[in-house]
């Protein structure tokens, strides 16, 4: 009975005909282009015996690396939250003069080949260079010049995820807030942070994500110095060509698994504000 019921169940929630046709290209596309490469990756790794594995993911370099990736990754998604909810509002909220060009620019990043990007920034925040030597830091080939690159490639994901939602926010809850005595601030605080704050995490998460795996425009302007500037992809590549492909894979898998534990904490954090919210 319980064979019968499943079937039926999953068509009754179907709208549109060809259910099981697409829900099984949709399994077999998603098991080609994601699952099996990441088993590639265990199936590699699970080849070395725990003590060698520990020794790949846990030497000086290999932590010194997780530091900078893992920190440097928050605190650039951190700081994007903040101004492309910033940049998201006054795209949606306000006229100005060459609005569409700054809405264009938004995607620079999107479009823009990383190593391009890593290569601009590198020049522009150098010590010769256009921002640079007016500055009374080091920016480029430090762990700042990792932040800022990261900065740069995740802005576009929190922007572009906060546009939608905050155009389908009703003026009129401001109004009816504004009329019950609410200023501004408590107004966004209480009516309109509650609104796109599922919306906010998602663009977080997908800047964390996105500055995690980055490589092209870090690489630059990092400096690759061990220990100091050197990020976790830079150290799998090292590997790599060194020959050295368990320690590579091992170092993946690891920061494979941290990062799918990060994620998931997000997707719960969204769950619990969603359920908060009654949607």
């Amino acid at each position: 009975m319980m064979l019968t019921l499943r079937p039926a169940l999953l068509k009754r929630h179907s709208v549109l005909p060809g259910f099981d046709l697409t829900l099984g290209i949709t399994v077999l596309y998603l098991g080609l282009i994601v699952l099996v490469p990441l088993s590639a990756a265990f199936l590699k790794t699970a080849s070395m015996s725990w003590p060698a594995f520990w020794e790949a993911v846990a030497s000086p370099r290999v932590l010194a690396s997780y530091r900078l990736t893992f920190g440097a990754s928050l605190a650039a998604a951190l700081l994007n939250a903040v101004f492309g909810l910033a940049v998201a509002w006054v795209l949606v909220r306000y006229d100005f003069p060459f609005k569409r060009l700054v809405d264009a620019l938004v995607d620079l990043p999107f479009a823009l080949p990383t190593a391009v990007a890593g290569i601009a920034l590198t020049a522009l925040y150098a010590q010769n260079g256009w921002l640079g030597q007016w500055l009374p830091f080091k920016v480029a080939f430090t762990p700042l010049g990792v932040f800022v690159a990261l900065v740069f490639i995740g802005l576009p994901f929190v922007v572009r995820t906060l546009q939608p939602v905050l155009e389908d926010v009703s003026r009129e809850l401001e109004e009816a807030a504004a009329t019950l005595g609410a200023d501004r601030w408590q107004t966004f605080r209480r009516v309109i942070l509650p609104l796109i704050t599922p919306a906010l995490l998602t663009g977080f998460a997908l800047a964390f994500a996105r500055a995690l795996g980055e490589y092209g425009s870090v690489i630059f302007i990092a400096g690759n110095m061990p220990m100091v500037s050197e990020i976790t992809p830079l150290l799998i590549i090292t590997k790599l060509e060194q020959y050295d492909y368990a320690g590579a894979t091992a170092i993946a898998v690891a920061m494979l698994v941290a990062a799918f534990i990060l994620l998931l904490a997000i997707n719960a954090l969204q769950a619990w504000t969603r359920r908060r919210q009654g949607r």
